[in-house]
């Protein structure tokens, strides 16, 4: 079989591989739920390669996460739901219906005007749905912090919400009291270590988190950018440190802690001079 950057030939591959008796085996023991994972997993690798700069590799990753969509769509070509010149046309009505600026008559928007415009069409559309269903949204979803899926990453979702509460009013107005927020966070984690109390810590946690995240909104900085970065930093910094050991003919098990975090201070040290 020839490769072919033709989408409908990837279509074809697809289907090829969830026939049954001449298909893959695995493939044909996989559903929507099993492949949900490796969906949000392609996601991850895409933003990775661009985070690298690596766009040889963010034309492989793009790849596999279109391979995502293939195969949920077939899965549900299979249940006769949809197929994917479905998902194609849902997509682009929708992106026509949200750009009446750009695809409409609603010309000169600024940025901040297109954001009003995307969240009242996202409500108008919400609302239709609900209408077709024949039935009103449901209490917990028909609020200001309706629309944000369950199934988020966690510090996606924190992201979502807050910006959410923020537009109708319910936020802080100086990144200063977030940061005064994070302390009093830390003082009752703090609290709660002398109880002992596992369930307690581990909300008060979570309340520390959900601030950092509101922190880094305040100053627009990604949380899962920054995180990424702090990640690759310290695999850099504790290589640095398995590196100098090696020299010493030894691994990290056999240094103690204060060996193992003067290295890091040296690798930071050098790591802040070549800034």
């Amino acid at each position: 079989m020839k490769p072919s950057s033709d989408i409908a030939r990837l279509i074809e591959i697809m289907a090829a591989l969830r026939t049954p008796g001449s298909g893959c085996p695995w493939d044909l023991e996989q559903n929507f739920a099993t492949i949900a994972p490796y969906t949000i997993e392609e996601a991850y690798e895409v933003a990775d390669a661009i985070s690298r700069g690596d766009l040889d590799d963010l034309k492989d990753e793009l790849g596999d996460l279109l391979l995502q969509v293939v195969f949920h769509a077939r899965m549900a070509q299979e249940r006769h739901a949809f197929a994917f010149p479905d998902v194609v046309q849902a997509i682009t009505e929708k992106l026509i219906r949200r750009h009446p600026h750009v695809f409409g008559d609603r010309r000169g928007l600024d940025t901040g005007e297109v954001n009003v415009q995307w969240d009242a069409i996202k409500a108008q559309e919400r609302a239709a749905k609900a209408a077709k269903a024949n039935a009103a949204p449901a209490p917990r979803r028909d609020g200001a912090l309706s629309g944000v899926p369950a199934g988020l990453p966690a510090l996606t979702r924190a992201l979502k919400l807050q910006q959410k509460a923020g537009k109708v009013g319910f936020d802080w107005n100086d990144p200063k009291a977030v940061l005064a927020k994070i302390r009093e966070e830390t003082q009752e984690i703090e609290a709660e270590l002398e109880s002992g109390k596992r369930d307690e810590i581990k909300a008060e946690i979570g309340d520390l988190m959900f601030a950092v995240v509101n922190l880094a909104r305040h100053l627009d900085i990604d949380t899962e950018t920054a995180l990424r970065a702090t990640n690759l930093k310290f695999e850099r910094r504790f290589a640095s440190i398995e590196k100098a050991l090696a020299m010493q003919g030894k691994t990290p098990t056999d240094a103690t802690l204060d060996e193992m975090d003067a290295l890091w201070n040296e690798a930071k040290a050098v790591e802040k001079n070549c800034r």
